[in-house]
């Protein structure tokens, strides 16, 4: 099958959607499936306003409908809501092509904690975005819920995955020679230094042992002048990244805006529980509970530090066990079961990928 996968959030930026897609076309092609991926790099582009490496493309209506043209996918996804997202919307209109979306990330809260903009303005705006797609696909059922109590239509349960080989456990936390020999426990928040993250409550939160920030972003220059005792590690590659986590203790994830929250899933695979707020990501990764009534692979607490507490004492096996319910694999089927002929009536082979993956149509680990 040929999918046009259309989307502002690509390579070289880093973050839970990018790692998302690109796990995700790497799933389809070992599929056998022909992925064309439009994305910033083959525009000209600008740093997107407040948001430092991370580029947009310019006027990409013209290029991308001559991408599309050319490629004549039988698919159509539009990941993001940016530029190429809105362009790509355009020409399906306009062409008359049936295509689906992706709601990834709550860029309402995001402009409201950075501009004061009202969040039911930017619903509005995402509701517009979304309103044609004949299949909008939501990592976690908590969103899906509250996407639909704000009038959005043709939600799809979907899910996402971890690299459980890149990712791999260990028993005990390690020691990582870049750290040094910070007191433990080690407290590690890896994510966007952004507005939405929240990263004050974990920063501000009272903690025994040491604070790791792993990231980059708008407000990392002021935090790290209000917070100089914590270890601020800057970018990490993948592999650099798997060590850290299995460095840690603690994985601490103190946003709400955050519609799933990869990094966690990545934290546990190590062996590293998870302490969060009781929010949407938090609770589709860390929702079912075992046998004695315990969060599965940390804890949620409305206060950070007790969630902290308790997810100090959650075996890492079980943090580990938590996150093989999260498999690539399956979420690239699922997310195929979603897909849609962009051409009416004719008869693809998405047709019969949906016929064969019915069963996963709305169910999410």
């Amino acid at each position: 099958m040929r999918i046009a996968l259309v989307t502002d959030a690509w390579q070289p930026q880093v973050n839970g959607v990018v790692t998302t897609l690109v796990e995700l076309v790497r799933e389809l092609r070992a599929a056998g499936h022909e992925v064309k991926v439009i994305e910033p790099q083959q525009f000209p582009r600008r740093p997107c306003p407040g948001y430092p490496g991370i580029d947009l493309a310019v006027r990409p209506a013209r290029r991308l409908g001559e991408l599309l043209d050319a490629f004549r996918p039988e698919a159509i996804h539009l990941a993001t809501e940016g530029p190429l997202g809105w362009a790509a919307r355009r020409y399906c209109l306009k062409a008359g092509l049936a295509f689906t979306t992706a709601f990834h990330t709550k860029f309402p809260e995001i402009v409201n904690a950075a501009l004061r903009v009202p969040v039911s303005w930017g619903y509005a705006l995402m509701r517009r975005f979304h309103r044609p797609s004949s299949g909008v696909m939501v990592p976690t059922e908590s969103v899906l819920r509250m996407l639909d109590q704000r009038g959005f239509r043709n939600l799809r349960a979907w899910t996402h995955g971890v690299d459980a080989s890149l990712f791999q456990f260990q028993a005990q936390a390690r020691d990582w020679v870049p750290l040094g020999d910070l007191p433990r426990p080690l407290a590690l928040f890896v994510g966007r230094v952004s507005y939405e993250k929240n990263i004050g409550a974990f920063l501000d939160m009272e903690f025994p042992g040491s604070k790791v920030v792993c990231g980059v972003g708008p407000v990392e220059a002021q935090l790290k002048q209000r917070y100089p005792h914590v270890r601020w590690v800057g970018l990490l590659s993948r592999d650099r990244l798997a060590q850290l986590y299995a460095a840690a203790d603690v994985f601490v994830f103190p946003s709400h805006a955050d519609t799933f929250g990869l990094v966690m899933v990545e934290a546990m695979a190590c062996g590293t529980p998870v302490a969060a707020y009781p929010a949407d990501g938090p609770l589709e990764v860390l929702g079912r509970r075992n046998e004695s009534g315990r969060t599965l692979g940390g804890a949620m607490h409305e206060d950070l530090r007790q969630a902290c507490h308790a997810a100090l004492a959650v075996p890492r096996g079980e943090a580990r066990a938590r996150a093989l319910d999260f498999s690539w694999g399956r979420a690239a089927a699922v997310f195929e079961s979603h897909l849609v002929p962009a051409r009416a009536g004719a008869r693809s082979n998405v047709d019969c990928a949906v016929t064969q993956l019915s069963s996963g149509r709305s169910t999410l680990s």
